[in-house]
Order: structure tokens, then C-alpha cells, then sequence
């Protein structure tokens, strides 16, 4: 069967064309999958009977299955998502007063090593489909439009205003599912996000990052880390394959066609290890030709990671530094820790494809 949440509405339509339906239908699905969250063909009154019959005998509308939910003292709602043969992943939606923020997977798993990150402890087993993808923000808006606390949002109200390609995994080494999943996302007849308010977060895969300024820009985030190539290597070992001169080359030809005006840089802070004076003189530096902005993240500890959380002093001390060169500097508040959650948490259940960890990091129940 043919899963429809795999496809964008321009390959809906080439599958309706050779269907011998109008194209326009595409946009009518598109509304009801997406706009409306329904996935029973029957439901879907504007079109005719007979198509309704032809898809539902040859097509299906499934998002993942859950199975798991759990939610924080402060709101944060994690989900664990099936993702076949035992391996699950993790979408978090994070409820603020002006936004509410979705955080999608886009693997099972990563590949890239990032040695702060609890994903990347795990290994890699492989890519997420578009359906997969796309399915956790569909199964996300479903469940909460069932929760007493959103169920009376009228369905103009979006619950979930922005999302963030930051979950497990690297979004640019599964391009293609990725970029359409985004494109599914903006569509005005699916969910109608702005790209200001659909962010891809990445470890610096350069010439994916070049693709996707012309595929499909959103606002960019880049997982930085260290203000050095020796650092780096260690902490975000993808850089002994894209070194920071590449990258910051790379976040400048971005921002030719971003929709915002700056990139924004992910430093989680990790003590004595990057947080020093030096360091963030030396970031200062780094990033003097590329508009930017800092978002630094407390490490959020998992077990066996080897690493503990900057002091809240050297905290201040090196946002103030960045702050008083003329950067814009958030510190991510940690949401979600009471169910791990947060920034650098998420661990989902991987069956290691690559064989390079002994262990699986499994969620808790």
C-alpha cells in the first residue's frame, strides 16, 4: 500500500495524473490529511466516492504508531515513536506563551559521533521516511487537539506555531525525505508555516547546506560547539570532514537566500572543556564575517557522558562576552529534564546498524 503522507503536493498530483484524476485533487487531500488530520478516505466529503474507494483499495494514510507519551511537570510533551523492528524515536513539543515549538526526528539514531549528544551514543540504524518525518508533526497537532487543555482551539489556532528539525539525528544526511517533509510543512494547504518559523538545525554538512539554500531555505541553525578546529574535531568529529573556515563560508552563501538575517549558533556548554575566557574570545572571532546569534545550551546530563554542565557563573560570564561584542545571546532554558527530554537527551531505541557502540541507550519507562 501506498502511504500518501510520503508525498509533497506536487508528487500528489503527478500520482493523481496517473490515476487519471485532476491534479487538484492533490490540494484537496492535502487538506484533509494535513489541515484537518484525517486519514479515513470516507471523511473526505468534496471528493467523489469512486476516488475515495480507489484510494482507500490502494493507498493508506498512516502516520507512526505511538508508543509511548509522557509529559513534564512544566508541559513539555514527549512522545516515543515507532519506527519498525524495535527502534523508536523521540518528537518533543515545548509549550511556551507566544509559541509552541515542535522538535522533530529525522533518523533512527546518528551517525555523526557528536560526543555530548546522547543520540549519538547510540549509533546509527537509518533513515526516516517522509511519512515518518512528516507523521510526527501529524500525530503531534492529533493527540493534542484530544488533550482537554487545546481540545477547544478552534482549527484556525495552530497548537504547535514552529518546528524545529533538532530531534534525533542529522537532518541533511537524509536530504531528500527531510526537504520534502519541509515542503509538506510550508504548504499552505497542509500546515502553512512560515520559513521563519521552521528552523533546520545542522552539524555542518556543507555542501548539503549549499543544496538546500536553493531547495528549500528555512531558518538555519548550526550545532557549533567549539571556537577551534582542534576542539571541534573532538567534540563534533564532522568537522575533520567540513573544518570551520568551510562551514563559515558556508552559513554566509546561506544567508544569500535565508528568510532570516542571521544564522544561528548552538553551543552547549560543557565545564572546562568549552567555556573558558579564551574560548569565547576566540568565537568572537570565528564568526566576525558571518551575522549570527548565540543560543547557549546548558549540557543536559546523561548517563556515562563524561562531561558536566559550565558552572551558571561561567554561564553569565561567557554570554556576556559575546553579548557586550554586539551578539544577540539566549541561554536555552532546560525543559523537558524531568523526562529527558531536553536538548541533548534524546535517546529513542536504536538497534545499532553500525556495531561501533556495545550498548543501546534506551528511553526509561
Amino acid at each position: 500500500m501506498i502511504n500518501l503522507l510520503d508525498f509533497n503536493q506536487a508528487q500528489l498530483a503527478d500520482y493523481f495524473v496517473g490515476l487519471g484524476e485532476k491534479p487538484f485533487r492533490a490540494k484537496q487531500l492535502m487538506r484533509w490529511m494535513h489541515h484537518f488530520g484525517v486519514n479515513d478516505f470516507e471523511q473526505m466529503t468534496d471528493i467523489a466516492k469512486s476516488l475515495r474507494e480507489k484510494l482507500a483499495a490502494t493507498t493508506t494514510i498512516t502516520p507512526p504508531n505511538v508508543q509511548l507519551e509522557q509529559i513534564s511537570n512544566d508541559g513539555t510533551r514527549k512522545w516515543l515513536v515507532g519506527a519498525g523492528t524495535g527502534n523508536g524515536v523521540e518528537t518533543v513539543f515545548i509549550p511556551e506563551d507566544d509559541r509552541g515549538t515542535l522538535c522533530i526526528s529525522s533518523q533512527v539514531g546518528c551517525a555523526l559521533e557528536c560526543t555530548f549528544c546522547s543520540t549519538g551514543r547510540q549509533g546509527f540504524n537509518r533513515n526516516l521516511s517522509v511519512s515518518e518525518i512528516i507523521g510526527q508533526l501529524w500525530l503531534a497537532n492529533h493527540s493534542l487537539r484530544q488533550d482537554p487543555d487545546y481540545g477547544m482551539l478552534p482549527m484556525s489556532e495552530r497548537i504547535i506555531s514552529n518546528v524545529v528539525m533538532m530531534g534525533m539525528g542529522e537532518p541533511l544526511t537524509n536530504y531528500d525525505n527531510v526537504v520534502t517533509a519541509m515542503q509538506i510543512m510550508l504548504d499552505d494547504s497542509a500546515y502553512g508555516l512560515s520559513r521563519r518559523r521552521v528552523t533546520l538545525s545542522t552539524s555542518g554538512v556543507v555542501p548539503a547546506m549549499d543544496r538546500l539554500k536553493e531547495d528549500c531555505p528555512v531558518a538555519l541553525a548550526v550545532s557549533l560547539h567549539a571556537p577551534n578546529d582542534a576542539l571541534r574535531d573532538v567534540i563534533v568529529p564532522i568537522n575533520k570532514k567540513y573544518p570551520l573556515k568551510e562551514l563559515m563560508a558556508a552559513c554566509q552563501r546561506y544567508l544569500i537566500k535565508a528568510p532570516r538575517d542571521f544564522v544561528t549558533f548552538e553551543y552547549v556548554m560543557l565545564d572546562g572543556v568549552n567555556d573558558s575566557f579564551d574560548h569565547a574570545k576566540e568565537l568572537l572571532n570565528l564568526v566576525k564575517d558571518v551575522p549570527c546569534k548565540f543560543n547557549l545550551i546548558p549540557f543536559n546530563p546523561f548517563p556515562n557522558s563524561g562531561y558536566e554542565t559550565s558552572r551558571s557563573d561561567n554561564i553569565r560570564r561567557f554570554r556576556d562576552i559575546l553579548m557586550q561584542a554586539g551578539h544577540v545571546v539566549t541561554t536555552r532554558k532546560t525543559r523537558g529534564d524531568d523526562i529527558d527530554a531536553a536538548c541533548g537527551q534524546l535517546a529513542g531505541q536504536v538497534q545499532d546498524k553500525t556495531k561501533r557502540t556495545t550498548r543501546s541507550i534506551v528511553l526509561e519507562r
